[in-house]
């Protein structure tokens, strides 16, 4: 299956004399690097860049994931952590080839058969 998430953590605040709390990043000084969020190398996956959302009055950052040869979608009734009530989504979890791959504060977008 072809698995599509939607990803969401807190946006990252890095002061200068430039700028204030709350005011938006540009795309250069947004972490892009997957390992760091996820804790796993997750170079297969078609990671796009964060981007920059409004969520209850607040910018945080989105990004969109495609996962390819997903045997199985769940969405525990537990997660692991308590979670963040402050980002939208819960735990998505996708078993590939045997291995099982967590994935924090993620919405279902598509699920499709690519054998159909």
């Amino acid at each position: 299956m072809l698995v599509q998430l939607r990803q969401y953590d807190h946006e990252e605040v890095q002061f200068d004399d430039n700028r204030t709390t709350g005011e938006s990043q540009t795309e250069e000084s947004v972490d892009h690097e997957s390992e760091s969020y996820f804790g796993a190398d997750v170079e297969e996956f078609d990671v796009e860049t964060w981007e920059t959302v409004e969520y209850q009055g607040d910018p945080i950052q989105r990004r969109s994931v495609t996962i390819g040869d997903v045997t199985a979608v769940s969405v525990p009734q537990e997660s692991s952590d308590e979670g963040d009530s402050a980002l939208p989504g819960r735990t998505i979890q996708l078993r590939l080839a045997g291995d099982i791959e967590s994935f924090e504060q993620a919405e279902i977008v598509e699920v499709q058969d690519d054998t159909a």
